[in-house]
Parts: structure tokens; C-alpha cells; sequence
């Protein structure tokens, strides 16, 4: 049982101001006027014993306690939409075939449970699975093999495709635990060299083409395709790589001796979409990627930025 006065929408409500920085945007977000919005904060820091955020300022910014408890705040009503979403959102009954393909960064997790959510929806339908680096799922959409796929976007129209963003996916830095100096991270690289990912796949050439367009060039010398087999020979000290933060969290049992950072040149970032063949139905893709969105969330979002909070919302859903 909650403690007296800490209610979901105390928590809602809370979440909104931390996101706006603002008592009004946060009414706006929640449905409450504003007088409602400022009680439902009282209520909550009353309940709590501790103050959440500096009222002192404006915008409004959060305290250190603040921060602690929104990350929890956030975990908490991340699974309960995803709950409400189980619930509700899909309806695929009339459905009598269903082709989906997903970006192989999910394995782990996060596509185990969507084929769940969606086998308990498709009581009468033949359903296929594939997951495959980007580029190969993109292509079997685009040859008709696909309905649906969610994968990352090359930021390109393709004639008969309706494209859903999900999320914003950073390009950040992996090397081994204490090779990058504070003082000088980039010379400090030097040390090892950097192991690229195949070109041949699109997290590859994205990588390449944003070196190239910022004139930064590394020796060439590894060039590897399985995304595991990169973070194993990083882990293990042989060089450093450039990956996102959903490959770093695929890698959980090296975390003991990896080392995630931010780039030390400009930064870049890939989008998660899915996509959709035109002559389906627009409900389906559009459920589908709703709770792609949750699950993503859930998942993958939060528990890396806990794990690398000084990631903030440079990794985040996109609405679309």
C-alpha cells in the first residue's frame, strides 16, 4: 500500500513538472488546472517529507532528492502504462497472416515479450517472425516479405512505406574500464584502435558517414559484424567502439569491464521506426508501434539511463 498521500496522480503530476519545468505546461500535460497541480505537489512532497523540487526557481528544477525519486517515479509509471497498454491496445483478431521483422538489438528482452503481447492478440492468424540487422529487415519490407518491421531508419521515403518513429537512439563511446583520460579523451584512443562495425550493415555506414562528415579518420584495421563479438573483443581490451546505448544494454554481462561515454567530438544519434506496407490497415502498424513505444520503454530506455544517467533525454521515445 502507498504511504498516506502519495497517490498515482500526485505521481503523474510530479513526472509532468520534472519533464516542463513548468506548474502550467504540467497542467496542460496532466488535464488538472493549476491550482490542482500545485496541491498534488504539495501533497506529495507532505507525504514524502522531503522536498522535491527548488521552488525557488524558475523554471522549476529538481532537488537531489528530486532526481533520485523521479527515476523511480518514471520506472513505476512506465510499467503500469505498459500494464494498461497490455490490456487495451491491441485488437488482431481479424488478422489471418502477420510477417515481423525486428532489428536484432532486441533479442534479449524486449522481442521475447512483444511476440508474447502479440501471440495472445493473433487467435486466428499465421505469424512469422524474423530478426536481422537493419539493413536486412528493411530490404524484406521493402521486397514484400515483411508487413511490418521495426529497425533503424535511414532517414529516407520509400514509395509504399508508412514510417512510425519510436525512439532516439545516441551513437555513444565503449572502451575498455580506464582507458579514456579526463584530460585528454581523444588522445588517449590512441592507445587502442577502434573496431568498426561492417559496413556492410547500416549502424556501419551511419558510423562512418559521421566521422567522415566531421573529418575524423581512424586506422583501419578491425571491421566486425556480430554486435556481441564487438562488445566481447572491447571488453576484453583488444580496441574501442562506437555503438548506442540499446547495443551497450544488450551487453550486460561485460558491463564489469566496459566503460560507456559520451563521444568526445559531435555528437550524432540513429531513430528506432517502424514500418508499415500502405495497404495495411492503419490501426495495426499504429497499435504495434504504441506498444513497441511502452516496451521500449520499459526495457530498454529507463534501465539505461540509470545505468548512464548523464545520457538525460538524448535517449527517449519519439511520438509520431
Amino acid at each position: 500500500m502507498l504511504m498516506k498521500g502519495v497517490s498515482l496522480r500526485g505521481l503523474e503530476v510530479f513526472e509532468a513538472l520534472a519533464e516542463s519545468g513548468s506548474v502550467a505546461l504540467a497542467a496542460e500535460a496532466t488535464g488538472l488546472s493549476q491550482p490542482a497541480v500545485s496541491q498534488q505537489l504539495r501533497n506529495l512532497e507532505a507525504a514524502l517529507g522531503i522536498d522535491l523540487i527548488n521552488h525557488g526557481r524558475r523554471p522549476m528544477q529538481l532537488t537531489p532528492a528530486g532526481r533520485t525519486f523521479l527515476r523511480r517515479v518514471e520506472t513505476v509509471l512506465s510499467q503500469l502504462r505498459l500494464a494498461q497498454n497490455e490490456l487495451t491496445v491491441m485488437d488482431l483478431s481479424h488478422l489471418t497472416a502477420l510477417n515481423l521483422g525486428v532489428i536484432d538489438d532486441f533479442d534479449n528482452d524486449l522481442t521475447p515479450r512483444l511476440v508474447t503481447l502479440l501471440a495472445e492478440n493473433l487467435t486466428r492468424c499465421h505469424f512469422k517472425l524474423i530478426t536481422a540487422p537493419s539493413h536486412e529487415i528493411t530490404a524484406a519490407l521493402v521486397e514484400g516479405q515483411l508487413h511490418i518491421a521495426v529497425s533503424a531508419s535511414t532517414g529516407a521515403v520509400v514509395d509504399g512505406v508508412v514510417e512510425y518513429p519510436l525512439a532516439r537512439d545516441p551513437f555513444i563511446l565503449v572502451a575498455p574500464k580506464g582507458l579514456l583520460r579526463k584530460e585528454d579523451p581523444v588522445a588517449s584512443l590512441s592507445a587502442l584502435p577502434f573496431l568498426r562495425h561492417d559496413r556492410a550493415q547500416l549502424i556501419g555506414r551511419q558510423i562512418e558517414a559521421q566521422l567522415a562528415r566531421q573529418k575524423i579518420h581512424f586506422p583501419e584495421r578491425f571491421e566486425i559484424g556480430p554486435h556481441l563479438s564487438l562488445m566481447t573483443l572491447v571488453a576484453r581490451g583488444v580496441g574501442w567502439t562506437i555503438t548506442t546505448p540499446m547495443g551497450y544494454m544488450r551487453a550486460a554481462r561485460m558491463h564489469q569491464d566496459l566503460a560507456a561515454h559520451p563521444l568526445p567530438f559531435k555528437p550524432f544519434a540513429r531513430q528506432i521506426s517502424l514500418f508499415a506496407s500502405t495497404d495495411w490497415a492503419e490501426r495495426v502498424p499504429r497499435d504495434v508501434a504504441r506498444t513497441m513505444r511502452n516496451l521500449l520503454l520499459a526495457q530498454v530506455i529507463t534501465p539505461a539511463q540509470e545505468a548512464l544517467p548523464w545520457l538525460g533525454d538524448e535517449l527517449r521515445i519519439l511520438e509520431g
